[in-house]
């Protein structure tokens, strides 16, 4: 079954592409005409490339990797937020900072800077600081958060990036190639696709598009995330009758063990007995 379908991307405008004069030769064969200067995107397309993604963000989500979502242009950023915060996924909604994945170890250092500054607020070491010094470390407290609070959990290089408008995001996506990690995206017409692993054709700059897209995605990611718990249940309770015959049968060896140990001692006491009588 469809993860989406044809009237609900309409409705949501997710068919409308650039004017023609700024179109990519690139983008032909997912543009189904033109219409007062302005590409109209084959929705057919669409659908079958949002069902193709999804399903490969599922099973990346299904064996317990994340996946970034990458949206600093205002239409993308709440709902990226939203949606990713939904399904335990990391994002990056304000500037990309440069060499995030290339340089990662630098910025997990930044991180783990942020996560120092809350164990002096914690264990009461500001108060030995001046006010001016308070504030300082606050400050940069704060611009920590803001670019990389989203990204505090992902303490390794993200299996896949999900990205809303490559033209704008072509530093991550050029930092994704590089280390090859595979790139799902919202590509308009004005947009190159050959450098996207999984290209979703649709409008970008609509915010009602870009939430329909990310509804089918992340509803895949969650249907991954609860196939893999129901996995781990069922790997546990396997173990668990494993275990339990080797313990039932370490029990009966220790009774057997009980068992000969009485046998053994038994005709000792028989033996003692006339011995007593003799005495007498």
């Amino acid at each position: 079954m469809s993860r989406t379908n044809f009237d609900t991307l309409l409705e949501a405008g997710c068919h409308f592409g650039h004017l023609k004069r700024k179109w990519n030769p690139a983008m032909a064969p997912y543009i189904f005409m033109e219409r007062n200067g302005i590409h109209i995107i084959d929705l057919h397309k669409t659908v079958g490339k949002i069902d193709e993604a999804a399903e490969a963000m599922k099973q990346i989500a299904k064996s317990g990797k994340k996946i970034l979502f990458v949206a600093t242009k205002k239409q993308a950023k709440q709902c990226v937020a939203d949606k990713a915060t939904a399904v335990g996924m990391p994002y990056v909604i304000e500037r990309w900072p440069g060499g995030m994945l290339t340089n990662f170890p630098t910025i997990r250092k930044a991180v783990k800077k942020m996560a120092n500054i809350d164990k002096q607020i914690s264990d009461g070491t500001f108060a030995n600081l001046s006010k001016r010094e308070v504030l300082q470390i606050s400050r940069q407290r704060a611009k920590l958060e803001k670019n990389l609070g989203s990204i505090a959990d992902l303490t390794r290089l993200p299996a896949a990036l999900f990205v809303v408008d490559v033209l704008k995001e072509q530093i991550a996506v050029r930092e994704a190639n590089r280390l090859g990690i595979p790139v799902f995206a919202i590509v308009d017409t004005n947009s190159n696709p050959d450098n996207i692993d999984f290209v979703i054709p649709a409008n970008d700059d609509a915010s009602k598009s870009i939430e329909v897209i990310l509804d089918a995605c992340c509803a895949a990611i969650n249907e991954g995330l609860e196939e893999r718990k129901v996995e781990k249940a069922d790997s546990d309770a396997a173990s668990e009758q494993e275990d339990q015959p080797v313990k039932r049968s370490r029990r009966r060896t220790r009774d057997v063990a009980a068992d000969e140990e009485a046998e053994t001692e038994a005709p000792a006491e028989v033996e003692e007995a006339p011995a007593a009588e003799d005495a007498e």
